[in-house]
Protein backbone atom coordinates (compact mmCIF):
# COMPACT_ATOMS: atom_id res chain seq x y z
CA UNK A 1 0.00 0.00 0.00
CA UNK A 2 1.33 3.56 -0.82
CA UNK A 3 1.15 6.34 1.21
CA UNK A 4 1.70 9.82 0.07
CA UNK A 5 2.09 13.11 1.83
CA UNK A 6 -1.55 14.49 1.00
CA UNK A 7 -3.27 11.21 1.58
CA UNK A 8 -4.28 10.66 5.24
CA UNK A 9 -2.58 7.86 7.15
CA UNK A 10 -4.60 4.45 5.89
CA UNK A 11 -5.93 5.62 2.79
CA UNK A 12 -5.42 3.05 0.25
CA UNK A 13 -3.87 5.24 -3.10
CA UNK A 14 -4.74 2.63 -5.00
CA UNK A 15 -8.64 2.24 -4.50
CA UNK A 16 -9.17 6.28 -4.10
CA UNK A 17 -10.85 7.61 -7.42
CA UNK A 18 -9.93 9.93 -9.75
CA UNK A 19 -9.58 13.81 -8.60
CA UNK A 20 -12.65 15.03 -9.13
CA UNK A 21 -12.74 17.51 -11.87
CA UNK A 22 -14.11 21.33 -11.35
CA UNK A 23 -16.87 21.35 -13.33
CA UNK A 24 -17.93 25.02 -14.64
CA UNK A 25 -21.05 26.35 -12.36
CA UNK A 26 -23.99 28.42 -14.64
CA UNK A 27 -23.14 31.25 -11.83
CA UNK A 28 -19.86 31.24 -12.66
CA UNK A 29 -20.19 30.78 -16.19
CA UNK A 30 -22.03 34.02 -15.90
CA UNK A 31 -19.95 35.58 -13.47
CA UNK A 32 -17.36 34.88 -16.19
CA UNK A 33 -19.23 36.24 -19.03
CA UNK A 34 -20.18 39.45 -18.00
CA UNK A 35 -16.82 40.16 -16.19
CA UNK A 36 -15.40 39.79 -19.55
CA UNK A 37 -17.63 41.62 -21.30
CA UNK A 38 -16.86 44.76 -18.55
CA UNK A 39 -13.04 44.12 -19.93
CA UNK A 40 -13.79 44.39 -23.40
CA UNK A 41 -16.23 47.15 -23.33
CA UNK A 42 -14.47 49.36 -25.33
CA UNK A 43 -14.01 47.10 -28.34
CA UNK A 44 -17.64 45.93 -27.83
CA UNK A 45 -18.82 49.65 -27.94
CA UNK A 46 -16.30 50.20 -31.10
CA UNK A 47 -18.16 47.11 -33.11
CA UNK A 48 -21.45 47.89 -31.99
CA UNK A 49 -21.17 51.75 -33.54
CA UNK A 50 -20.35 50.60 -37.06
CA UNK A 51 -22.99 50.80 -39.43
CA UNK A 52 -23.13 47.27 -40.33
CA UNK A 53 -23.88 46.28 -36.81
CA UNK A 54 -26.42 49.30 -35.97
CA UNK A 55 -28.58 47.92 -38.79
CA UNK A 56 -28.42 43.99 -37.40
CA UNK A 57 -29.19 45.31 -34.28
CA UNK A 58 -32.56 47.77 -35.71
CA UNK A 59 -33.30 44.95 -37.50
CA UNK A 60 -33.17 41.86 -34.23
CA UNK A 61 -34.57 44.06 -31.99
CA UNK A 62 -37.44 44.94 -33.94
CA UNK A 63 -38.19 41.12 -34.99
CA UNK A 64 -38.00 39.99 -31.71
CA UNK A 65 -40.36 42.78 -29.53
CA UNK A 66 -42.86 42.75 -32.81
CA UNK A 67 -43.51 39.15 -32.15
CA UNK A 68 -42.71 38.05 -28.93
CA UNK A 69 -46.28 39.17 -27.00
CA UNK A 70 -47.75 36.75 -29.66
CA UNK A 71 -45.47 34.15 -29.15
CA UNK A 72 -46.55 34.15 -25.32
CA UNK A 73 -50.18 34.30 -25.97
CA UNK A 74 -49.89 31.57 -28.29
CA UNK A 75 -48.25 29.74 -25.61
CA UNK A 76 -50.59 30.11 -23.03
CA UNK A 77 -53.57 29.18 -25.62
CA UNK A 78 -51.94 26.33 -27.04
CA UNK A 79 -50.98 24.96 -22.98
CA UNK A 80 -54.71 26.01 -21.52
CA UNK A 81 -56.27 23.72 -24.85
CA UNK A 82 -53.56 20.66 -24.55
CA UNK A 83 -54.16 20.39 -20.54
CA UNK A 84 -57.91 21.59 -20.09
CA UNK A 85 -59.72 20.40 -23.26
CA UNK A 86 -59.93 16.76 -23.12
CA UNK A 87 -59.03 14.55 -26.07
CA UNK A 88 -62.34 12.88 -25.93
CA UNK A 89 -64.05 16.61 -27.26
CA UNK A 90 -62.18 16.05 -30.32
CA UNK A 91 -63.57 12.42 -30.40
CA UNK A 92 -67.26 13.16 -30.11
CA UNK A 93 -67.55 16.41 -32.22
CA UNK A 94 -66.20 14.87 -35.28
CA UNK A 95 -67.79 13.15 -37.88
CA UNK A 96 -67.12 9.20 -38.13
CA UNK A 97 -66.82 9.47 -41.60
CA UNK A 98 -62.91 9.56 -42.14
CA UNK A 99 -63.75 11.97 -45.38
CA UNK A 100 -66.05 14.31 -43.41
CA UNK A 101 -63.65 13.96 -40.03
CA UNK A 102 -60.53 15.85 -41.95
CA UNK A 103 -62.20 19.12 -43.31
CA UNK A 104 -63.98 19.62 -39.67
CA UNK A 105 -60.78 18.26 -38.04
CA UNK A 106 -59.02 21.10 -40.38
CA UNK A 107 -61.59 24.34 -39.57
CA UNK A 108 -61.18 22.77 -35.51
CA UNK A 109 -57.52 24.02 -36.36
CA UNK A 110 -58.91 27.69 -35.87
CA UNK A 111 -61.59 26.75 -33.05
CA UNK A 112 -59.07 25.72 -30.81
CA UNK A 113 -54.97 27.12 -31.59
CA UNK A 114 -51.96 25.96 -31.08
CA UNK A 115 -48.57 26.00 -31.86
CA UNK A 116 -46.23 23.37 -33.52
CA UNK A 117 -45.40 22.77 -29.74
CA UNK A 118 -48.74 21.74 -29.01
CA UNK A 119 -50.55 20.34 -32.18
CA UNK A 120 -47.85 16.93 -32.01
CA UNK A 121 -49.00 15.92 -28.41
CA UNK A 122 -52.81 16.55 -29.38
CA UNK A 123 -53.05 15.05 -32.57
CA UNK A 124 -51.12 11.99 -30.52
CA UNK A 125 -53.55 12.28 -28.11
CA UNK A 126 -56.66 12.21 -30.92
CA UNK A 127 -55.04 9.08 -32.22
CA UNK A 128 -54.59 7.44 -29.19
CA UNK A 129 -58.53 7.76 -28.59
CA UNK A 130 -59.63 6.12 -31.51
CA UNK A 131 -59.99 9.31 -33.95
CA UNK A 132 -59.30 8.47 -37.27
CA UNK A 133 -55.29 9.39 -38.11
CA UNK A 134 -56.52 11.35 -41.59
CA UNK A 135 -58.00 14.06 -38.98
CA UNK A 136 -56.35 13.68 -36.22
CA UNK A 137 -53.34 14.65 -38.80
CA UNK A 138 -55.35 17.65 -40.54
CA UNK A 139 -55.33 18.78 -36.66
CA UNK A 140 -51.80 18.59 -36.41
CA UNK A 141 -51.06 20.91 -39.58
CA UNK A 142 -54.07 22.95 -39.44
CA UNK A 143 -54.28 24.43 -35.57
CA UNK A 144 -50.56 25.88 -35.99
CA UNK A 145 -51.51 27.40 -39.08
CA UNK A 146 -54.97 28.88 -39.15
CA UNK A 147 -55.30 30.19 -35.22
CA UNK A 148 -56.68 33.36 -34.40
CA UNK A 149 -53.12 34.10 -32.70
CA UNK A 150 -51.35 33.33 -35.98
CA UNK A 151 -53.86 35.28 -38.19
CA UNK A 152 -53.72 38.54 -36.04
CA UNK A 153 -50.00 38.70 -35.96
CA UNK A 154 -49.85 38.21 -39.63
CA UNK A 155 -52.35 40.97 -39.90
CA UNK A 156 -50.04 42.93 -37.73
CA UNK A 157 -46.79 42.07 -39.49
CA UNK A 158 -48.35 43.22 -42.98
CA UNK A 159 -50.62 46.08 -42.44
CA UNK A 160 -52.80 47.57 -45.03
CA UNK A 161 -52.57 43.89 -46.78
CA UNK A 162 -55.69 41.62 -45.62
CA UNK A 163 -54.58 39.46 -49.04
CA UNK A 164 -51.97 37.99 -47.01
CA UNK A 165 -54.08 36.91 -43.84
CA UNK A 166 -56.52 35.23 -46.21
CA UNK A 167 -54.32 33.81 -48.60
CA UNK A 168 -52.01 32.29 -45.80
CA UNK A 169 -55.77 30.94 -44.01
CA UNK A 170 -56.58 29.63 -47.07
CA UNK A 171 -53.53 27.37 -48.54
CA UNK A 172 -52.52 26.47 -44.80
CA UNK A 173 -56.20 24.83 -44.65
CA UNK A 174 -56.35 23.51 -48.11
CA UNK A 175 -52.96 21.75 -48.00
CA UNK A 176 -53.95 20.35 -44.13
CA UNK A 177 -57.12 18.76 -45.57
CA UNK A 178 -55.49 17.57 -48.62
CA UNK A 179 -52.60 15.71 -46.68
CA UNK A 180 -55.42 14.27 -44.77
CA UNK A 181 -57.70 12.99 -47.28
CA UNK A 182 -53.65 11.75 -48.97
CA UNK A 183 -53.13 9.60 -45.83
CA UNK A 184 -56.67 8.43 -45.84
CA UNK A 185 -56.43 7.05 -49.25
CA UNK A 186 -52.52 5.94 -49.19
CA UNK A 187 -51.50 5.85 -45.66
CA UNK A 188 -50.42 2.19 -44.10
CA UNK A 189 -51.81 1.57 -40.37
CA UNK A 190 -47.86 -0.10 -39.76
CA UNK A 191 -46.41 3.36 -41.09
CA UNK A 192 -48.28 4.55 -37.96
CA UNK A 193 -46.79 3.99 -34.26
CA UNK A 194 -49.50 4.51 -31.94
CA UNK A 195 -48.17 7.50 -29.66
CA UNK A 196 -46.88 6.91 -26.33
CA UNK A 197 -48.62 8.55 -23.28
CA UNK A 198 -48.45 12.53 -22.92
CA UNK A 199 -45.26 13.76 -20.57
CA UNK A 200 -47.54 15.58 -18.36
CA UNK A 201 -50.44 12.79 -18.25
CA UNK A 202 -50.89 11.96 -15.24
CA UNK A 203 -49.90 15.14 -13.61
CA UNK A 204 -52.35 17.46 -12.06
CA UNK A 205 -53.94 20.04 -14.54
CA UNK A 206 -51.56 23.34 -12.89
CA UNK A 207 -48.47 21.29 -13.08
CA UNK A 208 -49.43 20.30 -16.29
CA UNK A 209 -50.28 23.70 -17.69
CA UNK A 210 -46.87 25.16 -16.25
CA UNK A 211 -44.70 23.03 -16.99
CA UNK A 212 -45.88 23.03 -21.06
CA UNK A 213 -45.82 26.77 -20.55
CA UNK A 214 -42.25 26.74 -19.43
CA UNK A 215 -41.40 24.02 -22.06
CA UNK A 216 -42.78 26.02 -24.92
CA UNK A 217 -41.99 29.51 -24.18
CA UNK A 218 -37.95 28.44 -23.77
CA UNK A 219 -38.11 26.06 -26.65
CA UNK A 220 -40.15 28.35 -28.98
CA UNK A 221 -38.13 31.94 -27.79
CA UNK A 222 -34.83 29.98 -28.78
CA UNK A 223 -35.95 29.77 -32.79
CA UNK A 224 -37.51 33.27 -32.43
CA UNK A 225 -33.87 34.13 -31.68
CA UNK A 226 -32.81 32.55 -34.17
CA UNK A 227 -35.02 33.33 -36.88
CA UNK A 228 -34.89 37.24 -35.97
CA UNK A 229 -30.54 36.83 -36.16
CA UNK A 230 -31.23 35.22 -39.84
CA UNK A 231 -33.73 38.00 -40.55
CA UNK A 232 -30.61 40.35 -39.21
CA UNK A 233 -28.29 38.94 -40.72
CA UNK A 234 -30.07 38.53 -44.23
CA UNK A 235 -30.83 42.62 -44.10
CA UNK A 236 -27.00 43.47 -42.86
CA UNK A 237 -24.70 41.02 -43.88
CA UNK A 238 -25.75 39.73 -46.96
CA UNK A 239 -25.12 41.69 -50.08
CA UNK A 240 -28.11 43.34 -51.54
CA UNK A 241 -27.57 42.59 -55.51
CA UNK A 242 -27.61 38.45 -54.01
CA UNK A 243 -31.28 39.56 -52.62
CA UNK A 244 -32.70 40.57 -55.59
CA UNK A 245 -30.81 38.80 -57.89
CA UNK A 246 -32.83 35.65 -55.27
CA UNK A 247 -35.65 37.30 -55.11
CA UNK A 248 -35.85 38.22 -59.29
CA UNK A 249 -35.77 34.63 -60.03
CA UNK A 250 -39.68 32.88 -59.05
CA UNK A 251 -38.64 29.40 -58.65
CA UNK A 252 -35.35 30.37 -56.63
CA UNK A 253 -36.70 32.52 -54.74
CA UNK A 254 -39.76 30.35 -53.62
CA UNK A 255 -37.19 27.48 -53.08
CA UNK A 256 -35.15 29.78 -50.77
CA UNK A 257 -37.78 30.78 -48.24
CA UNK A 258 -39.73 27.46 -48.21
CA UNK A 259 -35.80 25.98 -47.25
CA UNK A 260 -35.32 28.55 -44.48
CA UNK A 261 -38.85 28.42 -43.12
CA UNK A 262 -37.28 24.43 -42.47
CA UNK A 263 -34.29 25.26 -41.11
CA UNK A 264 -35.39 28.29 -39.03
CA UNK A 265 -37.49 26.45 -37.24
CA UNK A 266 -39.11 29.55 -35.97
CA UNK A 267 -42.96 29.25 -34.12
CA UNK A 268 -46.08 30.21 -35.92
CA UNK A 269 -46.87 33.07 -33.96
CA UNK A 270 -43.60 34.96 -34.78
CA UNK A 271 -42.97 33.90 -38.68
CA UNK A 272 -44.95 36.45 -40.11
CA UNK A 273 -42.41 38.92 -38.69
CA UNK A 274 -39.86 37.56 -40.32
CA UNK A 275 -40.89 37.01 -43.34
CA UNK A 276 -42.28 40.90 -43.14
CA UNK A 277 -38.53 41.80 -42.68
CA UNK A 278 -37.47 39.83 -46.18
CA UNK A 279 -38.41 43.03 -48.10
CA UNK A 280 -36.51 41.82 -51.59
CA UNK A 281 -38.69 38.45 -51.74
CA UNK A 282 -42.79 38.69 -53.73
CA UNK A 283 -45.91 38.16 -51.66
CA UNK A 284 -46.26 34.50 -53.29
CA UNK A 285 -42.41 33.48 -51.81
CA UNK A 286 -43.25 35.34 -48.22
CA UNK A 287 -46.71 33.34 -48.84
CA UNK A 288 -44.76 29.90 -49.03
CA UNK A 289 -42.55 30.28 -46.09
CA UNK A 290 -45.70 30.78 -44.21
CA UNK A 291 -47.14 28.02 -44.96
CA UNK A 292 -44.57 25.87 -44.90
CA UNK A 293 -42.77 26.64 -41.78
CA UNK A 294 -45.91 25.81 -39.38
CA UNK A 295 -46.06 22.10 -41.64
CA UNK A 296 -42.58 20.97 -41.81
CA UNK A 297 -39.62 22.39 -40.50
CA UNK A 298 -36.78 20.50 -38.54
CA UNK A 299 -38.27 20.74 -34.95
CA UNK A 300 -41.73 19.94 -35.94
CA UNK A 301 -39.90 16.59 -37.91
CA UNK A 302 -38.03 15.43 -35.18
CA UNK A 303 -41.22 15.72 -32.91
CA UNK A 304 -43.40 13.93 -34.94
CA UNK A 305 -40.62 10.93 -35.64
CA UNK A 306 -40.62 10.91 -31.48
CA UNK A 307 -44.50 10.78 -31.88
CA UNK A 308 -45.69 8.82 -34.39
CA UNK A 309 -42.44 6.74 -35.23
CA UNK A 310 -39.46 7.53 -37.76
CA UNK A 311 -41.16 5.61 -40.48
CA UNK A 312 -43.85 7.80 -40.43
CA UNK A 313 -42.41 11.04 -41.03
CA UNK A 314 -39.98 10.29 -43.17
CA UNK A 315 -42.99 9.46 -45.79
CA UNK A 316 -44.84 12.48 -44.17
CA UNK A 317 -42.76 15.24 -44.06
CA UNK A 318 -41.72 15.29 -48.14
CA UNK A 319 -45.44 15.12 -49.21
CA UNK A 320 -46.26 17.82 -47.05
CA UNK A 321 -43.34 19.92 -47.95
CA UNK A 322 -43.99 19.54 -51.71
CA UNK A 323 -48.17 20.06 -51.14
CA UNK A 324 -47.31 23.32 -48.64
CA UNK A 325 -45.10 24.55 -51.59
CA UNK A 326 -47.70 23.75 -54.37
CA UNK A 327 -50.81 25.09 -52.50
CA UNK A 328 -49.03 28.59 -51.43
CA UNK A 329 -47.68 29.20 -54.95
CA UNK A 330 -51.19 28.43 -56.10
CA UNK A 331 -53.04 30.51 -53.85
CA UNK A 332 -50.50 33.50 -54.18
CA UNK A 333 -51.01 33.39 -57.71
CA UNK A 334 -54.49 33.91 -57.40
CA UNK A 335 -55.11 36.39 -54.27
CA UNK A 336 -51.45 38.28 -54.18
Amino acid sequence: MAITEDAPLGTDVSRAGPPRSRRLSSPLALTLTLLTAVLAQSPIRGALGTPLMQSWTTVFVAVTVQALPFLVLGVLLSAAIAVFVPASFFARALPRRPALAVPVAGVAGAVLPGCECASVPVAGALVRRGVTPAAALAFLLSAPAINPVVLTATAVAFPGHPEMVLARFLASLLVACAMGWLWQRLGRTDWLRTPARGAHEGATKGEAFWGAVRHDVMHAGGFLVLGATAAATLKAAVPAHWLRTAAGTPLVSVLALAALAVLLSICSEADAFVAASLTQFSPTAKLVFLVVGPMIDLKLFAMQAGTFGRGFALRFAPATFALAVAGAVLTGAVLL
